[in-house]
């Protein structure tokens, strides 16, 4: 009598869980490059009280089993790397990917991350970097007297210095994919760390071999739907509701056994 309880009560959990997920979706709509997470979820075992194919009599045999349900699980977050919208900045140093493709970030221990988050500044020494200061990989860096600066949409980093008309190429933004990206760590602050299931990450150039464009003076806008989201919560809550009156219709069950008298 007791299993309803544990079942809807694992069915508030996981609720709790997918609500978390949207949540974090809906925080983030205003995230430069931020990909929404879907949550995956799987049923849990079954208690088998009657198995299929067994023997009704000499000559007959039981269609279907009995299988009691004990609830479901959290099996997954996956990752949905579809293209956000653009945001037109009119910044020379904002970057978007148009298709397949990261930026490579260099960490203060070393360590390489990747982002999709354009948004990039000059530091003191000119290098381009993250608004966080970590330098894009490969390294470019910028002369100090620059009237502008022109970025193809192969990578190709051209700065036009003070009484030069003629512009110089001073370096080329390199990409890089992978086999699953859905696979990639999230470490925050728009980062994404390579894992064993996201596979070794491919460089190449810009527009060329199914790699991404790039566009100036535009951003990669999250690519959370707020319209799908809003309806998720919806769902997610009538669910916990749901299983909350289960947990209270079998509380109830139990008071009527226990009031029982011979």
């Amino acid at each position: 009598m007791t299993s309803p309880l544990f079942t809807a009560a694992n069915g508030m959990q996981v609720q709790q869980l997918n609500m978390n997920v949207i949540a974090n979706n809906l925080a983030n709509v205003n995230t430069t490059g931020f990909k929404s997470s879907r949550p995956e979820f799987q049923d849990l075992l079954y208690q088998n009280m009657r198995p299929a194919g067994a023997n009704a009599t000499t000559s007959t045999e039981i269609p279907t089993g009995i299988q009691i349900g004990l609830g479901s699980r959290l099996a997954a977050t996956i990752r949905q790397h579809s293209q956000g919208s653009a945001q037109n900045t009119a910044q020379e140093l904002d970057l978007m990917i148009e298709g397949a493709g990261f930026f490579e970030i260099e960490l203060p221990d070393g360590t390489t991350a990747y982002t999709r988050a354009g948004s990039f500044s000059v530091d003191s020494t000119g290098r381009i970097v993250t608004v966080d200061g970590d330098p894009l990989t490969p390294a470019i860096t910028l002369p100090a007297e620059r009237e502008e600066v022109i970025i193809g949409l192969d990578g190709t980093v051209s700065v036009r210095q003070t009484g030069s008309p003629t512009p110089t190429q001073v370096g080329t933004i390199q990409l890089v994919r992978f086999t699953n990206s859905p696979g990639l760590e999230s470490i925050g602050h728009n980062l994404f760390r390579e894992t064993e299931t996201s596979g070794s990450p491919t460089r190449g150039t810009p527009n060329q071999d199914g790699y991404g464009r790039l566009a100036q003076g535009f951003l990669e806008l999250s690519n959370v739907d707020i319209v799908t989201e809003l309806v998720n919560m919806i769902v997610g809550q009538r669910a916990y509701e749901v299983n909350s009156k289960a947990i209270q219709a079998a509380d109830e069950m139990l008071q009527t056994a226990n009031n029982v008298k011979r």
